[in-house]
């Protein structure tokens, strides 16, 4: 087909991947998404759209001849990276290695490589029972091998809760067996870096919250992390080990680790953007910085410019209400996005909705975004906002 620009291949057409196909429309690209669900949230974004299997190759590979595609892209998933990674191979795409991209999608093979290439890491092992890790002192960890987002991890502090949660890992896995790690305490961060030309650069870095503990859900981000100076300085080293270790190019990362008393841990990493509006909203407001224009440069075999500066606060909180509670009432969206300070909102819960318990991040039910000029305002803010959206719901 004729077409006077150049044209991007978007795996999934999710909420998850909105923000980078309006960047890639905002480049002057041609916009092509495929995505398993005929109903896909975002299929109307794209200029084209068409249904392709995850694991469908053939069918790809005839969507890429269809449209003359020029780059492939995603954010925010680990799903289709295999696939990406064989596609670019056969058509000479920027991308990194479909070995990459197995042990990226594969906890059990990311560990291996974080071990035998020295990144400091939570020992762990595969197990298809409690009985094979007796050596293991609780609590532990268990997580499938294959899913994201939080889904089937879990914290055990007994052999009959590790039991049962092993159970519940396979439910949402692939897999016959999961693995299992010594839990490391510390305060939770994430890293979002770009990986191009030989080079691995941090580009933010984002402090974590969390719901308690058995499950471990993510339920809000600030940048810029309060980490120190010198904790920068060796994270920096251990991201570009990573970038060694996995053999990540052409790609960003979003790394998450913990840091305590006794150093530096890397729990997991994968060549993607991270999600939870991490490099699509908060990186750009407080580092000046787009990852997602930045991964479309480089899937395009471009030029790569980042100057990271300190712009402002941004932050994320995702709503954890009382679980059980029936929403009474809805606050008026316009308002809230016109509070001082206010980026984004969103709830999706409805008048007589009754709030349910959150186990993964696919059951979280709304947020909000700030944008401030420090720390202190903006978890006065959020506290301040959370609150007025609280009682408005539950009179």
């Amino acid at each position: 087909m004729y077409r006077s620009k150049k044209a991007v291949l978007v795996f999934g057409v999710g909420p998850l991947q909105r923000s980078i196909v309006e960047r890639a429309k905002n480049m002057g690209l041609y916009t092509v998404g495929v995505d398993p669900a005929e109903d896909a949230v975002c299929r109307e974004a794209v200029d084209a759209f068409e249904i392709v299997g995850g694991q469908d190759y053939e069918g790809t590979c005839a969507v890429i001849e269809k449209y003359g595609i020029d780059a492939i892209v995603t954010a925010a998933t680990d799903k289709p990276l295999v696939m990406m990674a064989h596609i670019a191979e056969r058509y000479g795409f920027p991308f990194f290695s479909a070995e990459t991209a197995i042990c990226s999608t594969d906890k059990f093979k990311m560990k291996q490589r974080f071990m035998d290439g020295k990144v400091p890491c939570a020992k762990g092992r595969l197990v298809k029972s409690a009985n094979e890790v007796e050596d293991f002192e609780y609590p532990v960890i268990v997580k499938p091998r294959d899913n994201s987002g939080s889904r089937g991890v879990k914290l055990c502090r007994s052999k009959d809760e590790l039991d049962y949660s092993i159970s519940e890992a396979l439910d949402v896995s692939h897999y016959d067996n999961v693995l299992v790690e010594e839990f490391i305490e510390g305060s939770e961060f994430s890293i979002e870096g770009l990986h191009f030309d030989g080079k691995s650069e941090v580009i933010q870095f984002t402090e974590k919250s969390t719901t308690e503990f058995p499950y471990n859900v993510e339920t809000g981000h600030i940048q810029p992390a309060n980490i120190s100076e010198d904790n920068r300085e060796r994270i920096r080293q251990i991201v570009r080990l990573i970038g060694d270790v996995m053999k990540f190019e052409n790609c960003p990362s979003h790394t998450e680790l913990k840091i305590n008393n006794r150093g530096i841990f890397v729990i997991e990493t994968s060549p993607r953007l991270g999600g939870d509006y991490i490099t699509s909203t908060l990186t750009p407001l407080s580092t000046g910085v787009n990852m997602e224009d930045q991964l479309l440069h480089i899937a395009l075999g471009d030029t790569v410019s980042i100057h990271p500066a300190s712009v402002q606060y941004s932050g994320i909180r995702f709503f954890s209400f009382e679980e059980g509670r029936k929403v009474q009432h809805l606050p008026d969206p316009s308002v809230v996005k016109n509070w001082p300070h206010v980026v984004d909102y969103s709830l999706s819960l409805k008048v007589g909705d009754e709030v349910n318990r959150i186990t993964s991040s696919l059951n979280r039910y709304g947020h909000i975004i700030l944008q401030t000029n420090n720390r202190d305002e903006m978890e006065d803010e959020f506290d301040k906002y959370v609150k007025e959206i609280k009682k408005t719901m539950f009179l």
